[in-house]
């Protein structure tokens, strides 16, 4: 049989083996400014951070990060991605970031405000999320 293995979780709701994992995978080219787009939904918040071009450099969700369930899609759980990003992108040298944010979920501006915390100007923010022209089409009438 052998012992059990518990995978304990901090007061705050993070994994620490995860968010060390998640901080020391960081890309190798410097930026000095990149783009940083946040997808907030309903399930989840993730991250990502692109070069000029649209290449992706780093990534990080709320499940990357070790939130599981309704956790992964509270505004805390969104503050944390937020703030490793951050941490990752100032590494890499990055000053100045533009924003694009899709979605309607709780964690829209708390990533935002965890990422801008860690020092990086943010020049612009955009917000992408799509909206429907007509929406579904409706049901058939019903046949009584």
């Amino acid at each position: 049989m052998g012992k059990k293995r518990v995978n304990r979780m901090q007061g705050s709701g993070v994994d620490s083996g995860k968010r060390d994992r998640a901080l020391s995978k960081i890309a190798k080219r410097k930026l000095e400014s990149a783009v940083l787009y946040i997808e907030s939904t309903f399930n989840n918040t993730k991250l990502t951070l692109t070069d000029e071009t649209g290449a992706t450099v780093m990534w990080s969700s709320a499940g990357a990060l070790g939130f599981t369930g309704n956790r992964k899609a509270t505004p805390f759980a969104a503050a944390k991605v937020g703030e490793v990003v951050g941490e990752k992108a100032s590494v890499v040298g990055v000053k100045e970031a533009k924003v694009f944010i899709k979605g309607v979920g709780a964690g829209r501006e708390s990533a935002l405000r965890a990422f801008a915390g860690k020092g990086i100007q943010v020049s612009a923010i955009h917000d992408v999320t799509p909206v429907p022209h007509n929406g579904p089409r409706p049901p058939k009438p019903r046949r009584v």
